[in-house]
């Protein structure tokens, strides 16, 4: 077996064990929520106080995802080392065995991590993809269009994690990507309110 595969396989092995899949696409879909909801903010901010410079946007921007990145990367190591660890005493403690160096606690270790770095790149990429058109702003005719273009993405950006909820969900799909939009335009309408 390749190094690969073999890799591949003892990560399926931990998913089974540690249930990485459900809880990274639980934290994938909450953070690239947040990730986008919080870009939004920063884009309205940035519109209504008249910048009109696409380099002060990207770099407030880029700053706004590296922290919501390291925040989520931080954040969710410490509270999945924590709440897997005290699991992994508890369940020790139950069967009277140390499980530190078991399958179970090496699929618990795998978990923080993978759990982790899922936390920490959805925010960052989400609120990235919302910000493309500031990169490609010579590409506009004005940066009121680059500004509605990015509001834009972020809108269609909501549409598709919505779309993604309501397939786990296994309910209406499109109603789940309605659900997550309304919650973009709440968000736009009340820094416009906010702004006026």
């Amino acid at each position: 077996m390749s190094p690969f595969r073999d890799v591949l396989q003892r990560v399926r092995e931990y998913d089974d064990l540690a249930n990485i899949s459900e809880i990274g696409r639980r934290y994938f879909a909450m953070n690239a929520f947040d990730g986008v909801l919080t870009i939004i903010g920063v884009l309205m901010g940035n519109l209504i106080a008249g910048v009109d410079k696409p380099q002060i946007v990207v770099s407030t921007g880029l700053t706004t995802c590296i922290a919501m990145g390291v925040s989520g990367l931080w954040g969710a190591y410490l509270t999945e080392a924590a709440e897997r660890k005290r699991d992994l005493d508890e369940l020790g403690r139950q069967t009277l065995t140390d499980l530190n160096d078991t399958r179970i606690g090496r699929a618990s270790r795998v978990a923080v991590v993978i759990v982790a770095v899922i936390d920490g790149l959805s925010p960052f990429l989400a609120a990235l993809i919302v910000l493309i058109p500031f990169f490609v702003a010579g590409l506009f005719p004005t940066i009121t269009w680059v500004y509605y273009t990015s509001l834009g993405v972020a809108l269609l950006t909501l549409f598709g994690l919505g779309l993604f909820l309501g397939y786990i969900s296994r309910k209406n799909l499109f109603f789940y990507g309605v659900k997550t939009v309304i919650a973009g335009l709440i968000s736009i309408v009340i820094s416009f309110l906010l702004g006026a």
